[in-house]
């Protein structure tokens, strides 16, 4: 009997290596600092708002680009943030979470043969999102340990064929930031250009030690050639609403909405109605980098106390660390048998390399409750 045959798109593609962690730790029961969400609970309040727009009524389709109180709550937090003027009609829309934005983004700009560059270690999505456009990901490597961009690098890998750059930060999986010497080294690359930025900031709000987040929406004349990415689940800790949003230029909107459209074509509409109240509460969002900043100090001070060497983090959910004074196996290997033997689960750094390189790191996620660092520590300390 013959089987229809399909050929893949994504033939490179297979189990992500977070739904491998995941499982082991579930099967060995052990402590999961593997995948980035939190184990805390979300804000009361913005659930009982979610809760008052359902009994209101407010169940039925929203505009395609988004509810547009959201919309106009977003545009004021531009503005109040990094002064932006951001026309909520015409330049932002309502996602279901920030991973599908920057899909989205991609799949609105590239054409077969295409290039982007892309900085590894780097978010799992980045490269198949590109693949699946017939576009080629040009991979630039941060600089370990403290995985910095050497520019130099990127001018290098910049082609006729370049059309566009994904930058991240606060980045996952490293916790690096880039500064205000980044942004100029990627104005000088893109200036005369028709290279486009897609900026994946979804930790905005969850960078450390009073650095100022470097957004694009800083920068007018990169606004107009970006897609900057955001997640109201990383800012209000409810990863599993996937709600966030992109903010373009009105001609880059208006093909983002086209694609938009005919994928979702729009989002939860009781989370938007509630969203758009809750960000009036401007200190939700303004004191989480010092809420998140604790957690991560707290995990440091704890894993003094076991042989493995953290790397510094200035954002997001994770801390990087290497483990030489334990083991000298592959990243992956280590991290599986540390879940099983210590009842730890981890992330292998190599996983965010497309060729696997493997600088013996793996990548913790602090955002969880006290008790929660407290218990994996625990069994860290006697391995």
């Amino acid at each position: 009997m013959s089987t229809i045959q399909l050929s893949s798109k994504l033939p490179n593609v297979g189990t992500t290596i977070f739904t491998v962690m995941s499982a082991l730790a579930n099967e060995h029961k052990a402590v999961n600092l593997g995948q980035g969400f939190p184990d805390y609970p979300m804000s009361s309040e913005l659930i009982a708002l979610v809760n008052d727009a359902m009994k209101n009524n407010f169940n039925q389709y929203p505009p395609m680009p988004g509810w547009m109180p959201l919309r106009e709550a977003i545009a004021e937090k531009a503005s109040f943030l990094y002064g932006a003027e951001i026309n909520p009609d015409t330049e932002i829309t309502i996602t279901p979470g920030g991973t599908y934005a920057i899909y989205s983004a991609f799949t609105t700009i590239l054409h077969p043969g295409d290039e982007v560059i892309v900085f590894e270690p780097a978010y799992d999505s980045y490269i198949p999102n590109i693949e699946i456009n017939g576009a080629k990901a040009v991979t630039v490597d941060l600089v370990f340990p403290d995985y910095h961009i050497d520019w130099q690098a990127v001018k290098k890998a910049v082609t006729s064929k370049t059309k566009a750059i994904i930058i991240n930060s606060p980045h996952n999986p490293t916790g690096s930031v880039i500064g205000e010497k980044d942004i100029e080294e990627l104005r000088k690359i893109v200036t005369g250009t028709n290279i486009f930025i897609i900026s994946d900031e979804v930790y905005e709000h969850l960078i450390f030690d009073q650095i100022p987040h470097q957004s694009i929406l800083r920068y007018p004349d990169l606004v107009e050639r970006s897609f900057v990415c955001f997640s109201f689940g990383k800012t209000y800790n409810c990863t599993g609403w996937k709600m966030g949003y992109c903010i373009a230029s009105p001609s880059l909107t208006k093909e983002f909405r086209k694609v938009h459209q005919f994928n979702a074509f729009t989002c939860h509409t009781p989370t938007q109605v509630a969203l758009a109240a809750f960000l009036k509460n401007k200190e939700a969002y303004l004191s989480l980098s010092s809420t998140m900043q604790e957690k991560r100090d707290h995990f440091i001070s704890l894993m003094q106390q076991t042989r493995f060497n953290l790397q510094h983090s200035s954002g997001s959910y994770f801390i990087c660390g290497t483990y030489e004074n334990i083991s000298d196996e592959a990243d992956k290997e280590f991290a599986i048998r540390l879940t099983k033997e210590a009842g730890v689960a981890t992330i292998p750094v190599s996983a965010f390399y497309q060729n696997g390189k493997d600088d013996k790191v793996l990548r913790f996620c602090f955002s969880k409750k006290k008790e929660t660092l407290e218990a994996a520590v625990e069994k860290l300390v006697h391995y």
